[in-house]
């Protein structure tokens, strides 16, 4: 029944949580100047998206912990999912709809021994979008990650945002690992079939990482290395710099691997370049990475 999660969970020590059954927020996240480009800095052509933001509510003063900045969320419904419940609080509290978010992960970020809990719902958007506060916000706004933490948040959110927030991910991605992990007749045109996956790949960016380690990343290029007959894939889009091996492919990757770039992680199964990797090196599977198509 719609509504039937209004109301608060009392714990034996008189501690105090909204939501009957539990509560979700949506952490919404979209790229600053998205389709844009910066031919002028060190990597010429790739796509300069900007630093992303997130999507803030400045709580109305008569609310529980008003005048503080958090996510758009409330109280769970018996009949909702988690994700179902923030992706509804959002476009009550916010006006964004179902439509406009993809969902990349949630989790728990907060709990209680009553049995209550509070889930985190991450997503992204391709802009920041146009919103339309209810009367539970003072404001809604667009804030750069960067930032964040400078506002009076929520004690909740604000415990909950260094797990939370992106820094810029690095993918390297083993083409010919990955081409070669789907039977789908690639081997009959090898630089055809590279061309439409990494343009598919393309169309998956800037998005948010979940890493297998827990961290989130902010990834708006793959670097996809070429080997053989790969090397003469037609591949004109910015979000996915070629790298062409001029011998083996998983040397060049392996070498690739050792530069300075930060947070970095290759999409791979093949368990010898694996042992090549630094330790830093995290690795996806790729599964995980044909699962964004």
């Amino acid at each position: 029944m719609r509504g039937d999660g209004d109301g608060w969970v009392i714990g034996e020590n008189g501690s105090r949580h909204w939501g009957k059954h539990g509560a979700a927020g949506l952490l919404l996240r979209a790229p600053s100047n998205p389709g844009t480009s910066n031919p002028g800095t060190s990597n010429p052509g790739g796509a300069n998206w900007g630093e992303p933001v997130v999507l803030l509510q400045h709580r109305a003063l008569w609310s529980h912990q008003g005048g503080t900045w958090a996510l758009p969320g409330g109280a769970r419904d018996s009949h909702e999912s988690t994700e179902h419940a923030a992706v509804r609080e959002a476009h009550e509290e916010a006006g964004i709809t179902a439509e406009q978010v993809c969902v990349r992960s949630e989790r728990v970020t907060a709990s209680a021994s009553s049995g209550w809990s509070y889930t985190t719902v991450v997503a992204d958007t391709d802009r920041a979008l146009t919103t339309v506060p209810n009367g539970e916000s003072t404001e809604l706004r667009w804030v750069p990650e960067s930032v964040v933490a400078e506002l009076p948040l929520h004690p909740g959110f604000a415990s909950s945002w260094p797990a939370l927030r992106t820094v810029p991910l690095r993918v390297l991605l083993d083409t010919a690992n990955v081409l070669g992990s789907r039977p789908n007749g690639w081997w009959k045109d090898r630089a055809g079939a590279t061309g439409a996956l990494l343009a598919s790949l393309a169309e998956t960016l800037p998005r948010t990482v979940e890493l297998p380690g827990g961290q989130y990343g902010w990834l708006t290029r793959i670097e996809a290395v070429l080997e053989g007959r790969a090397r003469e894939a037609v591949v004109n889009d910015p979000r996915v710099p070629v790298i062409i091996a001029d011998g083996s492919g998983d040397d060049t990757l392996a070498a690739q691997a050792q530069l300075d770039g930060g947070l970095t992680a290759m999409v791979t199964a093949d368990r010898g370049l694996r042992d090549r990797l630094p330790a830093s090196v995290q690795i996806l599977e790729p599964s995980v990475v044909l699962g964004w198509l």
